[in-house]
């Protein structure tokens, strides 16, 4: 099994020879604009993609399958829609798969629970993008469990934490969960990603699972960067328990050929 953060919450993860994209916002930096409830006027996103053009294709020629969580622009974008192929199989929760299906795509594959992709066990979860208005505003999303011989990787998507989230932990005893950091805040309410101290409570919360954070520095809204989350982890004792990738960057979550 092994990780590939493309950006902000955009993956690639492979198990058992299978690539999987996960969230795929595709669009050059700057090409869907700037976020609503926000008084900043920055383009996102922020950054480009960790490949050129013609690398970019490669890697789309590679991908098996892709697995939306919701439709938030910085997780599907305009240029998602456009360069996926539209036979690829399309994983997605069944209440955003008639929308995917208006974009053309015609082997969607709903979930409302559960199903299995190639041998890979895939199950739905659940989570809050924030609380009150903004946490209405920011509407339903959900996260992903993936079990491959009695492995669980656990995706939060875009959530803080929360009691649907611990429920997930102790229900999978995922050996690695993958969350959306960056403490995302907009001009009223609370952050609608996990902050440091979500992410402190999480690794103490299941803390034999490995911590991946994503969903940094890549859209204007997140508030906490690397640098200042790599810090706060050295001083919770943190910085072996959990990991933050760069943009490109790969990593083994289990070895099988060891």
């Amino acid at each position: 099994m092994r990780i590939q953060l493309w950006r902000n919450a955009t993956l690639k993860l492979t198990i058992n020879r299978i690539n999987f994209l996960i969230d795929p916002m595709l669009g050059e930096k700057g090409s869907f604009g700037f976020f609503p409830w926000t008084e900043d006027r920055k383009m996102n996103p922020l950054v480009n993609l960790p490949f050129t053009k013609e690398d970019l294709t490669r890697e789309l020629e590679a991908i098996d399958a892709v697995i939306v969580s919701h439709l938030h622009p910085d997780h599907w974008d305009e240029a998602a829609i456009r360069l996926l192929d539209k036979t690829i199989p399309l994983i997605c929760p069944n209440e955003i798969a008639s929308k995917i299906r208006s974009f053309g795509f015609s082997n969607v594959k709903e979930i409302s629970n559960f199903l299995s992709f190639r041998g890979v066990k895939i199950h739905l979860t659940s989570g809050q993008h924030g609380t009150g208005e903004i946490g209405n505003k920011m509407g339903k999303v959900n996260g992903f469990v993936l079990n491959y011989l009695n492995n669980n990787i656990y995706i939060t998507g875009d959530t803080i934490w929360c009691k649907e989230v611990q429920n997930t932990i102790n229900k999978y005893h995922p050996k690695h969960i993958i969350v959306a950091g960056g403490a995302a805040t907009f001009s009223f309410g609370n952050p609608v990603t996990m902050t440091s101290d979500d992410i402190k409570n999480i690794a103490s919360f299941a803390n034999e699972s490995k911590i991946w954070i994503t969903h940094l520095e890549a859209i204007s809204p997140c508030k906490e960067n690397r640098s200042y989350l790599i810090e706060l982890l050295k001083s919770f004792n943190l910085e072996k328990q959990c990991r933050i990738l760069k943009d490109g960057e790969k990593s083994y979550l289990i070895n099988y050929r060891k």
